[in-house]
């Protein structure tokens, strides 16, 4: 197999039928989270690692989210502080609703450099 097929998206399956225990055995035997992953792992004899991609992102962006973070903070200390009062509750919408306008902004943003 070349090196370049293995990074390809997998676009065949392969559908069996199982009684319920095989399957509970299956699950059972299986290392990790994914049937799948630890099927082809043991049927191929290969070892398959994801890969995760770093990605470079502007120190602006993150202050930016890291901005908006810290706005959440804000409202979930005030909402457990002073509980959830109908005037309360309507603040806490308002801002909830900047932050939302903050992030399609931040959104655009994004996108326009990337």
């Amino acid at each position: 197999m070349c090196h370049k097929e293995i990074h390809k998206k997998r676009l065949k399956s392969v559908k069996i039928r199982l009684y319920h225990f095989e399957l509970e055995e299956l699950n059972r035997r299986k290392v990790g989270n994914e049937l799948a992953v630890w099927m082809r792992e043991t049927c191929l004899g290969k070892k398959y690692s994801k890969r995760n991609a770093v990605i470079d992102v502007d120190p602006k962006l993150l202050r930016q989210i890291s901005g908006v973070g810290n706005n959440l903070n804000q409202i979930a200390r005030l909402a457990n502080a002073e509980g959830m009062s109908a005037l309360n509750s309507i603040e806490i919408i308002s801002v909830l609703n900047d932050i939302k306008a903050e992030l399609e902004v931040i959104k655009k943003q994004h996108k326009n450099v990337s």
